[in-house]
């Protein structure tokens, strides 16, 4: 079965039998099918795909999916699409999860380390559902990797937060809440009074460069930074935002910030940048890997 490429003239019984013996030695088998020969092969297989056209109709009752068209081009077009859509809900979780891991790590441990508590409410919403919530809802239009369809099969029963997704919600997270709270403390040791403003300045602008850094799994230095105008759009309007809350005085007064200085502003830039280059390296370390 590992070795065999082309069968002719099976029976139906053999049609069985093949798609039987490929997913005892554990291979996830798709088989495509017209007639009514066909259907016993298609309800065992793990996606049965029949005949739109031509097929009968024992066979579209007994499969899973029917291909309109008859076109065996469409099955790999459709492979493309869904292997985009999967790639782009983890990126989604991958967002979603670590920016929310941050904040939890910075609230959570600043009382350990002897901090006041870096964030106030209206500070959190206004992260969910500005923050997370803009440049997370247009990650779903990234456009396709390069090498989508020469990567290996995903395992069936594989966890969404496999392959890795899982430990970067962990310490991608941690960082962010670290950089975050390194951030509070320098300014709190230098006299600022608007240390919770540059906090605050610098957990959302992490999460701005988290964002850009797994669009891709491949270098983001080798990617097309205009390949996605909507999610270009929501970081920069997610920065006029933010700005907004931060100078002008109507908006100070609701969330309690103040205005960062030429000095300020620099070191939010630099901390919040930690992050990115923190992505980065993770990426280049899976990919020598």
């Amino acid at each position: 079965m590992e070795h065999i490429r082309v069968y002719a003239r099976v029976s139906p019984e053999q049609k069985l039998d093949i798609v039987t013996a490929l997913q005892d030695r554990g291979h996830f088998v798709a088989m495509t099918g017209d007639g009514v020969n066909d259907a016993p092969a298609l309800k065992r297989a793990d996606i049965g795909v029949a005949m739109g056209i031509t097929g009968t109709d024992v066979s579209r009752e007994a499969a899973d999916m029917v291909l309109l068209d008859d076109n065996f081009a469409t099955l790999a077009k459709a492979v493309r699409e869904g292997r985009r859509v999967f790639d782009n809900i983890r990126k989604f979780i991958k967002y979603i999860l670590t920016a929310n891991a941050g904040e939890i790590w910075a609230i959570a441990l600043a009382p350990m380390i002897g901090l006041p508590i870096p964030l106030l409410p209206v500070h959190i919403l206004w992260i969910n559902l500005v923050t997370d919530g803009l440049p997370g809802l247009f990650l779903s239009l990234e456009p396709a990797e390069r090498d989508l369809m020469q990567r290996k099969p995903r395992r069936p029963k594989q966890s969404i937060f496999g392959h890795g997704l899982g430990v970067h919600i962990l310490w991608v997270g941690l960082l962010m809440g670290a950089v975050t709270l390194s951030a509070q403390a320098w300014a709190i040791r230098t006299g600022h009074a608007n240390w919770q403003t540059i906090a605050f300045n610098v957990l959302c602008l992490s999460q701005m460069g988290h964002v850009w850094a797994i669009r891709t799994e491949r270098s983001f230095f080798r990617t097309n930074f205009l390949s996605n105008p909507a999610l270009l759009g929501a970081v920069a309007l997610t920065f006029g935002l933010q700005a907004l809350v931060t100078f002008v005085p109507l908006f100070q007064g609701i969330f309690h910030t103040q205005a960062l200085t030429v000095q300020d502003f620099f070191v939010v830039t630099v901390l919040s940048s930690v992050v990115f280059i923190g992505v980065e390296v993770e990426k280049l370390v899976m990919r020598r890997r």
